[in-house]
């Protein structure tokens, strides 16, 4: 979400006759846009926005603005926090950085700040996307789940699903711009449309006879929304692809329950289940969290445990984090440091064995690989993603944008690497 809404910013910019600089140095606009879902992002921006300080110390006329999650978690102070910052806006009002800019700096007052309450869809700005033949597409804004853990909500309001009419137009305009491949997005996509009488498995359905658009991604669903129509789709539809992104965030049931994630480790097993019975070549990938308070050295073991059953095609794993304001964050029995770091280490060691193994599974296949591009390790390779969307490097000669189909010759457990069948035949 937070790449799609920095394509919005982007487009935004341009249209007010900003170039993208090459260097922050050369930059008359620095922009962050942030995330405070862990404490790790907060870090990071406070070495970033020193710097641009800095500059802006050294060159007064730089605007400094800050936007996204963090800001709106920090309103109240984030101008007494950084005196040097000129304006503010939430992931919802994105917007107010083109109404301040386009005002000159004048008829906005400086250390401004967007108003929540104001909430807009992103998707209504222009766009500067990466890559002119995938597109993310915004579905609702918002959460109304109650995770103990999570700060979404706080920062993004309460879930607001996108009219089916808009999405779908949006979606028939990118395809004739030229895009292939589309990433359907939400805080919790497969609750969208409830509100306004639909559901996602329809929105799906309807993505899919959009002529011109050869690849559905969505993220992130919930497992507890992930309901039968969603699964027919995902099985019935030849564009929507054979992967999807399903937070465990704890293999133990008692921890699931202090999470308030609503689903138990049965419950979240039997999801598996359905889904890849509907859909035989599946890949999974999950978020999991370690260290949540109260996690015992038995809740963990039921986390590796889960990882080994499911056999995960990836994972993101993260260290609990607590976040203000959230109930898990003064809660008892927190988890030393110590003993998170530890944790952490023997879970990626695990999530690393089995998707190894998924891949080598493909060791051999002939996979449909989407290119984007040169590898990022290797400039005489080309780089891309499979349906089931692992990265492939190959050797090729195939267009970014177009489609290759590659000879799987070994596997890591982030990525496969092959030739193009094409020139395996020459």
């Amino acid at each position: 979400m937070n790449a799609h809404d920095s394509e919005r910013i982007k487009g935004m910019l341009e249209e007010l006759g900003l170039g993208e600089a090459l260097s922050q140095e050369d930059a008359d606009v620095i922009v962050f846009n942030t995330c405070t879902i862990r404490e790790k992002p907060d870090t990071k921006f406070a070495a970033y926005i020193g710097d641009a300080l800095a500059q802006k110390r050294r060159r007064p006329d730089t605007v400094i603005a800050v936007g996204g999650c963090y800001a709106e978690a920090q309103r109240e102070r984030l101008f007494s926090l950084y005196p040097g910052v000129d304006v503010a806006f939430g992931p919802g009002s994105i917007p107010h950085l083109g109404d301040w800019l386009g005002a000159g700096g004048f008829g906005v007052p400086r250390s401004a700040f967007g108003i929540a309450e104001e909430r807009r869809f992103a998707a209504t700005l222009p766009m500067h996307r990466e890559r002119r033949f995938q597109a993310w597409v915004q579905i609702s804004m918002g959460c109304n789940s109650k995770c103990a853990y999570c700060i979404v909500p706080a920062v993004r309001g309460r879930e607001v699903s996108r009219r089916p009419g808009e999405i779908l137009a949006e979606v028939a305009g990118l395809a004739g711009e030229g895009v292939r491949e589309i990433t359907l997005l939400g805080q919790n996509v497969n609750s969208w449309g409830r509100e306004l009488g639909t559901e996602f498995g329809e929105l799906l359905r309807a993505c899919d006879s959009v002529e011109g658009i050869e690849r559905i991604r969505f993220t992130s669903p919930h497992p507890k929304d992930f309901r039968r129509p969603v699964i027919e789709a995902m099985a019935e539809c030849a564009a929507v692809c054979e992967h999807t992104h399903l937070p465990l965030q704890s293999g133990s049931t008692r921890v699931l329950k202090a999470m308030r994630r609503t689903y138990s480790r049965e419950r979240y097993l039997g999801l598996v289940e359905e889904l890849r019975a509907a859909v035989p070549d599946l890949a999974l990938t999950t978020d999991i969290i370690v260290g949540f308070p109260g996690e015992t050295e038995d809740d963990f073991l039921e986390t590796i445990e889960v990882v080994e059953e499911v056999g995960y095609d990836g994972a993101f794993t993260f260290v609990y984090s607590p976040r203000q304001g959230t109930e898990a964050a003064t809660a008892p029995d927190q988890v030393p440091d110590e003993l998170k770091r530890e944790r952490i280490e023997r879970l990626v060691e695990v999530v690393q064995r089995v998707a190894q193994q998924r891949n080598q599974q493909r060791v051999g296949r002939v996979e449909e690989v989407l290119v984007e591009g040169a590898s990022r390790t290797d400039p005489s390779l080309l780089r891309g993603r499979t349906r089931r969307n692992t990265t492939v490097n190959f050797a090729g000669d195939t267009q970014a944008g177009e489609v290759a189909d590659v000879l799987i010759e070994s596997a890591t457990s982030q990525t496969l690497h092959g030739v193009q069948r094409a020139a395996v035949a020459a």
